[in-house]
């Protein structure tokens, strides 16, 4: 019953309609069922139609919520933008789960690489952070509503350099920062701002990128969702998992930043 109650108050301050950016599969998908389990409608981008449809559907049966899919590449904010300017409900809640991740050597990744962690990972979140939000003047805004949360998916690589992940790392650490300012300066307003700066997160993307025995403090998705949403309103960072508490604290608060920079290059040096 207390976590009925939870959930509804949940809804209460965030629904009825929330953004799944990435919300196909994996984590994505991990946080779309998370909201519908808390009673949220949902909008769901991602490129894949097929895997945004199965996820959906799931959705629907399961929680009898309203779940809305749009296929896009969201390198693409302006299709993005397009698609929500029509959309007819108000939405109270994003979460930006989506992200590129150039692996190998620096020397080694090509521009357009580059070019699209930029977009996926930094413009997009950042300019619909600020469509969502909107002002005073904007109908059906967030500021306007004045209520609402921003959920941006960082990652314990963005505390740091981090070898064969450097540009996603820097834009981890984009989000991170991202969220620490509009955490405060969007509290005014009843919007909650917060990054989720996780650990390895068992998804098929890390199964299929990793070539080692999962990180110590690995996690799986719904875990990382759950204990996200949980903290929404509590403060502008969520680090999911006792073991990745510890880890970040040591790498960023006891260890030099050259002695932080090795470890994470040992945990790297098998990614290619």
């Amino acid at each position: 019953m207390k976590k009925n109650a939870e959930y509804l108050n949940f809804w209460k301050k965030y629904g009825p309609y929330a953004l799944v950016a990435g919300g196909s599969n994996g984590l994505g998908a991990a946080f779309a069922e998370s909201l519908a389990r808390r009673g949220l409608n949902l909008v769901l981008t991602a490129r894949e139609k097929e895997r945004l449809e199965a996820t959906a559907s799931y959705l629907r049966d399961k929680y009898s919520v309203d779940v809305t899919t749009f296929a896009v590449d969201l390198a693409d904010f302006e299709k993005t933008k397009t698609f929500l300017a029509d959309f007819k409900h108000p939405i109270n809640i994003l979460v930006y789960n989506a992200a590129f991740a150039p692996i190998g050597l620096f020397e080694n990744t090509s521009e357009d690489h580059l070019s699209l962690a930029a977009a996926v990972n930094v413009r997009t979140p950042l300019l619909l952070a600020k469509y969502l939000c909107g002002s005073s003047e904007t109908p059906g805004a967030m500021i306007q509503n004045k209520r609402g949360g921003i959920v941006l998916m960082s990652s314990l690589a963005g505390g740091q350099g981090s070898p064969k992940l450097a540009a996603y790392a820097a834009t981890k650490a984009f989000n991170a920062v991202l969220a620490e300012g509009l955490w405060k300066e969007l509290k005014p307003h009843g919007i909650d701002v917060i990054a989720c700066c996780a650990g390895a997160i068992l998804t098929p993307g890390y199964k299929t990128a990793e070539k080692v025995k999962p990180a110590p403090g690995t996690m799986t998705a719904n875990d990382v969702a759950e204990q996200t949403l949980n903290a929404l309103g509590k403060g502008p960072i969520v680090i999911p998992g006792i073991v990745n508490k510890i880890g970040r604290f040591l790498l960023t608060r006891l260890l030099t930043k050259k002695a932080a920079i090795g470890i994470m290059s040992s945990n790297t040096g098998g990614l290619s």
